[in-house]
């Protein structure tokens, strides 16, 4: 009796023995058991790529230096009594674009036609002295011509009128390409013959052009058209006939000289006082 009495006492104490150590091991076995998991990373949100500036000045394939015209407005136009067809002053915006810092000099001409690209000037009157002062302005130089030295020598294009102004005077309305006031000594318009390009330091347009008063005309893209508000004669605005800008060395007025001042003429137009640059959309 007694020993059932001892077997009694020691079999609770077994099983509270057993009770604690499965409280010690059942916690040690579901962390050897724990089935993996995957951690899934937050979404992250792909990275804002700044744009690159463009180059405030680029070299060409053909050499030829380009400087940058940022986009926005600008003022076009003029509301000065002489203006005429250049009336009113209104409010252009363009795209950022490039234009060539020189006008296309005969030695730059006669690369693409020795290439045989571009065709030889004509209403010379030896082509060989023409070509013998290579740096002066390429001139005597017709619409079609000019066009494709642009497009398929530079792989780029002639200035539209609105380019061609906004490169001229900037932002602030100018009316000559470096301020307000006429300076004689700033322009090539002597009425003799063109200079060398870019011979005019203090001349420079805001963007750093040289030779956009005198020198020579030069063409643009754009047919003569009539301003928005305009009321003037309207009534020898010809479709075949192209604008030309800057004035030249030939036409001493200071008015032809203004950043604003519109002159067209035929695309066949070849005279000594007419000549070009390109201008080129930005990337």
């Amino acid at each position: 009796m007694t020993e059932n009495k001892r077997s009694i006492k020691v079999f609770p104490a077994a099983l509270i023995g057993i009770f604690l150590l499965g409280a010690l091991f059942v916690p040690m076995l579901k962390n050897i058991y724990k089935p993996a998991t995957t951690e899934i990373a937050p979404p992250t949100q792909a990275a804002t790529v700044a744009p690159t500036p463009l180059a405030v000045e680029i070299v060409d394939a053909r050499g030829v230096t380009m400087r940058l015209i940022p986009a926005g407005d600008f003022t076009m136009g003029s509301y000065d009594d002489m203006a005429g067809d250049a009336q009113p002053s209104h409010t252009v915006t363009l795209p950022d674009f490039y234009m060539d810092v020189y006008e296309v000099t005969r030695a730059r001409y006669r690369e693409c036609v020795t290439a045989g690209v571009c065709s030889e000037v004509e209403n010379v009157a030896s082509v060989d002295s023409f070509y013998a002062v290579p740096n002066y302005p390429m001139s005597s130089i017709d619409w079609e011509k000019a066009k494709a030295y642009c497009e398929a020598w530079r792989g780029a294009h002639l200035p539209s009128e609105a380019e061609w102004e906004k490169a001229a005077r900037g932002t602030d309305g100018r009316t000559y390409p470096w301020g307000e006031e006429f300076d004689s000594s700033y322009v090539d318009f002597s009425g003799d013959f063109p200079g060398n390009v870019g011979s005019y330091e203090k001349g420079k347009s805001p963007y750093g052009m040289y030779d956009m008063a005198g020198s020579v005309w030069e063409w643009t893209s754009a047919p003569l058209t009539v301003y928005p508000g305009n009321q003037g004669d309207h009534s020898y605005y010809r479709e075949t006939d192209r604008v030309l800008r800057g004035g030249s060395w030939n036409h001493p007025d200071r008015y032809v000289l203004t950043t604003w001042f519109r002159f067209a003429s035929s695309m066949g137009d070849n005279s000594g006082y007419v000549g070009f640059r390109c201008a080129k959309d930005a990337p």
